[in-house]
């Protein structure tokens, strides 16, 4: 035993003293458990489940998220909950990949200044977010967020939408040629309630916050569309009736 020991120290020390040999085990080592660990996928049709409910953004949220991830949103604020007690006992339902399916990129996060936004949709009204990102100390006295009053007094430059949506289609998004062709309509309509929102509802579904979001129905700023991103996050999927073992995730 005692032999064995030290023949097998004796070559372990071998590799350990040449740099080049002890380079090339761990390149070995790293690619045979890489490939254990990725070669299952390409038998896979998808490593997603398909949940109902899901949907692309509208183009209104999709300028909303473009502002968040402009302003850096995402540094402090994470949109990943873990399958965790105290987590799930805080922000809720434990995040599914499907629900991020639709980011290019996703918005995780690794940190958490802020509280999680996973699902953040529809728990605050439309003024607690104007008045959160106007002066979050008005609504929330130990917030240490900076004030996004500017927001509201920029009016939204929506002119490239389509072509962003073109962008995505292209990265797999499921935009159809008539959505992108429609997006400046769609966005107006989605922001104002006296525009027919007819050709939104029936490319997005009826699952749609349709309203003025930022108090002043004059006009279309950066924090209609940001408010739009933020009430919809978290809200597609209903996990009251949502069961992960189902087989074809039916409901």
């Amino acid at each position: 035993m005692a032999a064995t020991s030290s023949t097998f120290f004796a070559r372990h020390g071998k590799l350990e003293r040449h740099s080049l040999l002890l380079l090339i085990a761990i390149i070995v080592v790293v690619s045979i458990g890489g490939l254990v660990e990725i070669a299952p996928l390409f038998y896979l049709q998808s490593t997603i489940e398909k949940v109902d409910g899901m949907r692309p953004y509208t183009p209104l949220e999709l300028e909303g998220r473009d502002i968040y991830i402009r302003e850096g949103c995402y540094l402090c604020h994470s949109q990943m909950i873990r399958p965790l007690k105290d987590e799930v006992e805080r922000y809720g339902h434990y995040s599914l990949a499907a629900e991020s399916m639709y980011d290019h990129p996703f918005q995780w996060g690794s940190k958490r200044t802020g509280p999680d936004l996973a699902r953040v949709g529809g728990k605050y009204s439309d003024a607690w977010h104007r008045d959160h990102l106007i002066d979050p100390r008005s609504v929330v006295p130990e917030s240490v967020m900076p004030p996004y009053a500017f927001l509201a007094k920029k009016d939204l430059d929506y002119r490239d939408v389509a072509d962003k949506m073109r962008a995505m289609q292209r990265l797999g998004v499921p935009y159809t040629d008539a959505e992108i062709a429609s997006a400046q309509d769609d966005l107006l309509a989605q922001a104002d309630p006296t525009v027919s929102g007819r050709a939104l509802k029936s490319h997005y579904g009826s699952k749609l916050n349709v309203r003025d979001f930022d108090g002043d129905p004059t006009r279309v700023s950066e924090l209609d569309a940001l408010i739009a991103y933020l009430q919809m996050t978290g809200t597609l999927v209903d996990f009251s009736t949502y069961k992960a073992d189902a087989p074809a995730n039916k409901r």
